[in-house]
């Protein structure tokens, strides 16, 4: 159902979890742009290396832009430092440096950020109370809306201070 929902002008960031030729090629048919991170024991070719770091490159029959980068994860546990390779449509090197490839790659973690507030914070790890198709899609529109209203809030409370990422508030 994604496929369809994609076209020209949207960016799909991708998990190493779909790094896959086939899934890559048929998003990219598109017209939508990518950015999947890589699993570390894929091979690829180098056809032209750019003075950004970055490379094109072919994933089955799709022409990619590889950029390797360290990536420093901090959490309340602790700082996790690791390569990444992410793979890219955004051919153009001068257009879409290597730098601004890899500062979207956190974007994807706010999907999963939702999905971990929404199970441990709004629902304190419940489970949904719903037992009935339509009353599962019901409470889950309801604690979207919820969330969103939380968002809102958040960012309404950050924009009170200077240089904040709204991304930021917690």
């Amino acid at each position: 159902r994604l496929v369809r929902s994609l076209g020209a002008g949207m960016i799909v960031l991708l998990d190493r979890g779909f790094d896959d030729a086939t899934l890559i090629a048929e998003l990219a048919a598109t017209k939508a742009d990518l950015l999947v991170r890589l699993k570390s024991n894929r091979k690829l070719p180098v056809a032209r290396r750019y003075h950004d770091g970055s490379f094109l490159s072919q994933i089955g029959t799709t022409r990619v832009r590889i950029v390797e980068c360290e990536i420093t994860i901090a959490t309340t546990a602790g700082r996790h430092t690791g390569v990444y390779r992410m793979a890219t449509t955004l051919l153009d090197h001068q257009r879409f440096p290597a730098l601004h490839i890899v500062q979207l790659h956190p974007e994807r973690w706010e999907v999963e950020t939702v999905y971990l507030e929404l199970k441990s914070s709004i629902l304190g790890g419940r489970v949904l109370r719903a037992r009935t198709p339509a009353s599962i899609a019901q409470e889950v529109y309801a604690l979207l809306a919820t969330y969103q209203i939380l968002r809102i809030a958040m960012a309404d409370a950050v924009a009170t201070v200077a240089d904040v990422d709204p991304d930021r508030a917690s």
